[in-house]
């Protein structure tokens, strides 16, 4: 098979064509337990993480964020909480929009919110139409990661900005062989003991290792075609959050 018909998988090269139905497949399958091992996972860490995103996203009451991937709606609520006008929240995978839609409704947050299944690669909204796009820890799943920072950008009103908090590349290589371990051992046990799914967590813990690092992804969000692009570690570069205008 020719290198430019596949894509990986976590460390897996499958198909080009296959990875979203793939991925699509490892989300239907962990949406139910997604937010209890997001804790178990991270130690209650995401928490902190998403927090400080949401504060760097900076939504106002006049201001539409369009959030991809939002899953179980974690960004879109902190968002509303601190002051966005309305938030639209996307995800590929309608078993994680449905809890979070579940969630939006218990918490008293529907209003403001619109939910939308598409695919962050082809967005079905208009050129310059919200004034912020946000992904958190969505990326690294995306076949074509250039055309989601493309459509980001086409999205954005000028003066919009486009954040992603995503899983980087650890800055202190004294702490990376427990960082494998975490990852390539003890998420897939924890896995299979609370979501009764040990592949699905080894692909995930996969899939960080191959994602971009900082400067790897900064270079796609100017060749994407924003500008001002910055980004910040968090956690000694477990995570970055990276920021780009449209100008």
């Amino acid at each position: 098979m020719p290198q430019n018909d596949t894509i990986d998988f976590g460390f897996t090269p499958v198909p080009r064509d296959q990875k979203a139905g793939m991925v699509r497949q490892v989300f239907d399958s962990v949406a139910p337990k997604y937010d209890v091992m997001n804790d178990l996972m991270s130690l209650g860490i995401h928490r902190i993480w998403k927090r400080i995103f949401v504060n760097a996203i900076g939504a106002g009451p006049r201001d539409t964020l369009l959030d991809l991937a939002a899953g179980t709606g974690d960004i879109a609520f902190l968002a509303k909480e601190r002051g966005a006008g309305s938030v639209i929240l996307t995800d590929i995978n309608h078993s994680m929009l449905n809890v979070g839609q579940g969630r939006a409704l218990s918490r008293g947050l529907a209003s403001g919110l619109s939910f939308v299944c598409c695919d962050a690669e082809k967005l079905p909204f208009p050129d310059r139409s919200v004034e912020r796009v946000s992904m958190a820890f969505g990326l690294r799943n995306c076949t074509d990661k250039l055309a989601v920072l493309r459509e980001g950008r086409r999205v954005l009103r000028p003066g919009g900005k486009m954040l992603v908090l995503e899983f980087s590349r650890l800055q202190v290589a004294a702490l990376d062989p427990l960082y494998d371990a975490w990852s390539f051992k003890a998420l897939p046990a924890i896995g299979q003991r609370v979501a009764k799914d040990s592949e699905s967590y080894r692909y995930l813990a996969e899939s960080i290792r191959m994602m971009p690092d900082q400067e790897q992804l900064a270079g796609m969000f100017r060749e994407a075609g924003l500008e001002n692009v910055s980004y910040r570690n968090l956690s000694g570069g477990i995570v970055a959050i990276h920021s780009g205008w449209r100008l």
